[in-house]
């Protein structure tokens, strides 16, 4: 007795450290910035996604041509293509692996913006801004074109969906508690306020006209905390708004990502977010424009005004709102779907 006692005063405490969760400080802290494309240093619009091929995290993201020195007017937000990044420690670290080979480029000097990206059936989707050129202003026409992939490198054209005008960006997609689909949108014709379409199918779509009257770009809908959550971009911050049934949209009073962040390059507004809800956290990828701060804005029109890199940090739910405080270390654990 006394021998067994002995032997199992010795394996006690390595069976308790086996059984006991990794202590969350053990973890690193994501880097700021959390990316940087090293092509055009041009990242923005982040979405995550995971790639159940290479068991990796995987972000797509506009890339803005920030680094080149021949454009003029805002040819530098055109003709860009998808960058994709990798992470395989759950989204602490990433790192460049190529652009997304969209077989859709109907017209010279096509632009590809701000996809959305959701898998069904093994099969994934991408919903994508599409503009006909590289143009020195704002005035031409974009849709959102649906393509399908199955392994997120190569994407096949699908549609051109049946949306309410010429001039759309911005697709976030959701899928309904009945199993059915929604996409909101962003109408630039009507004064940039939020669309929304449905479908039983990821095929089929019916437009059903404004869902949210307020001007925003980067819709990013996600539930968290029993209640539907949708955040747009304002140029000044994100706004925040709360819903039960996904049709009716509470705003909450303050904005987040609004004050500047002390840390490198995150010194500016958060802009165009994509949020990843695991294991009863929710964090918030965004980018900013690293010379665009208040303090010490750089020249208009300069390659330090145009850069942007990606950024992350942990939304929290306090007194029925989402608050986030950028400056705070953010440990980002993002498991594999489903566990």
């Amino acid at each position: 007795m006394r021998l067994l006692g002995i032997v199992l005063a010795m394996v006690a405490p390595s069976i308790v450290a086996a059984q006991k969760p990794a202590a969350k400080s053990a973890a690193k802290p994501a880097p700021k910035p959390l990316f940087s494309d090293p092509i055009y240093d041009g990242a923005a619009d982040p979405v995550i996604i995971w790639n159940k091929q290479r068991q990796k995290w995987w972000m797509f993201y506009t890339n803005r041509r920030a680094t080149d020195t021949t454009a003029h007017g805002v040819t530098w937000v055109h003709g860009t293509r998808i960058g994709i990044a990798e992470s395989g420690d759950g989204g602490t670290t990433w790192t460049y692996r190529d652009t997304a080979n969209i077989n859709y480029r109907s017209d010279r000097g096509y632009t590809h913006w701000a996809p959305d990206i959701v898998e069904d059936k093994g099969l994934y989707h991408m919903f994508l801004t599409y503009v006909p050129g590289t143009f020195t202003d704002w005035n031409h026409p974009r849709v959102i074109i649906q393509l399908t992939s199955p392994d997120l490198q190569n994407w096949q054209y699908v549609q051109t969906l049946p949306l309410i005008t010429d001039k759309v960006i911005d697709a976030s997609v959701f899928r309904l508690p009945d199993g059915t689909w929604r996409l909101w949108y962003n109408n630039e014709r009507d004064h940039k306020s939020i669309y929304y379409a449905d479908s039983p199918d990821l095929r089929h779509w019916t437009d059903h006209g404004q869902a949210l009257n307020e001007r925003g770009e980067g819709p990013k809908v996600f539930r968290w905390h029993e209640q539907y959550w949708m955040i747009i971009d304002q140029w000044k911050g994100m706004a925040v708004y709360h819903s039960d049934d996904l049709l009716h949209w509470q705003p909450q009073p303050e904005r987040i990502l609004e004050q500047p962040g002390q840390g490198r390059d995150d010194q500016a507004i958060g802009g165009h977010c994509d949020v990843v809800v695991s294991a009863g956290h929710a964090y918030v990828f965004y980018f900013t424009h690293p010379g665009r701060s208040k303090a010490n804005p750089a020249p208009a029109n300069s390659i330090a005004a145009k850069r942007s890199v990606i950024q992350v940090a942990e939304l929290e739910f306090l007194n029925g709102k989402l608050t986030c405080d950028r400056d705070k270390p953010t440990y980002v654990q993002l498991l594999k779907p489903g566990k």
